[in-house]
């Protein structure tokens, strides 16, 4: 069900022991698909051969039409548990971040590890949070009835907005989208809904497993203070922050992301 993964050796032979790999499934933000990553896993690969990664496509991106009814982070979240192994490392991007935590939390033998990229448990400011304003998703709510292909491409530019390799990201982003079939409507829609209304504070904050994030300090979507709330909430969340990336460090800073993944793993 849209699975894209690179295959690394599944089992290790060293001194007589066989010792199985760790395994962690990638989930992609808002509009896009499990494409996202394939820049990224080639070095994944390369500098972390003891983790098998694999990418899935959210409900109604990418390769993945089921989509389920009713269309809420509950059932897309029940989707991806299914295809989950017990004690799977679970690394969300954005959009997945909150697919992640949810996950976590209400099937805990599937998750060893949660990792969040530029993710949040709660993306629209708040009076006590800082995130995107409330105005600017319901904007793009509106704009994506008029025209989907356009209000996506404008989310596009707010993510790699203040990166130095604004005008590559952009290219990467959009390789990745034109390389699967264009996302649901029903998705796309919602899945603003869950950036506009979602609130997993409590959720994030009570999580038995460990849990890290890595950051960009120009991310004009999560702003760097919500990294700092969040470890007021969780105090067992470690965190790496990438000082020029902004939104998709795994795609402006391929180096210093897998870096700071090889640590938090």
């Amino acid at each position: 069900m849209g699975v894209k993964t690179i295959i690394l050796e599944s089992i290790n032979h060293g001194k007589g022991e066989i010792k199985m790999q760790k395994q962690c499934v990638l989930l992609h933000g808002w509009g896009m698909n499990s494409n996202v990553w394939q820049q990224v896993l080639p070095q994944l690969h390369h500098d972390i051969p003891q983790v098998n990664f694999k990418a899935l496509d959210l409900a109604g991106f990418g390769d993945n039409k089921a989509l389920p009814s009713p269309y809420s982070l509950e059932t897309i979240a029940a989707q991806i548990a299914q295809q989950l192994a017990p004690k799977t490392i679970l690394m969300g991007w954005s959009l997945g971040g909150l697919v992640a935590i949810y996950i976590a939390k209400h099937w805990p033998e599937k998750v060893a590890k949660v990792v969040l990229v530029a993710s949040t448990p709660l993306f629209s400011e708040q009076h006590d949070w800082p995130g995107i304003k409330v105005k600017v998703l319901e904007n793009f709510t509106e704009q994506l009835q008029q025209n989907s292909t356009r209000t996506i491409e404008r989310f596009l530019s707010i993510q790699a907005l203040g990166s130095e390799s604004a005008k590559d990201d952009i290219k990467a982003l959009k390789i990745a989208l034109a390389q699967s079939n264009p996302a649901d409507e029903i998705a796309l829609k919602q899945g603003l809904a869950m950036l506009l209304n979602d609130d997993l504070r409590e959720d994030f904050a009570s999580l038995t497993q460990p849990v890290a994030g890595i950051f960009g300090r120009l991310d004009a979507l999560v702003p760097i203070k919500a990294e700092q709330q969040m470890r007021a909430l969780n105090s067992h969340f470690s965190t790496v922050v990438i000082e020029k990336a902004s939104h998709a460090p795994f795609i402006s800073h391929k180096a210093e992301f897998t870096s700071a993944l090889e640590t938090l793993l």
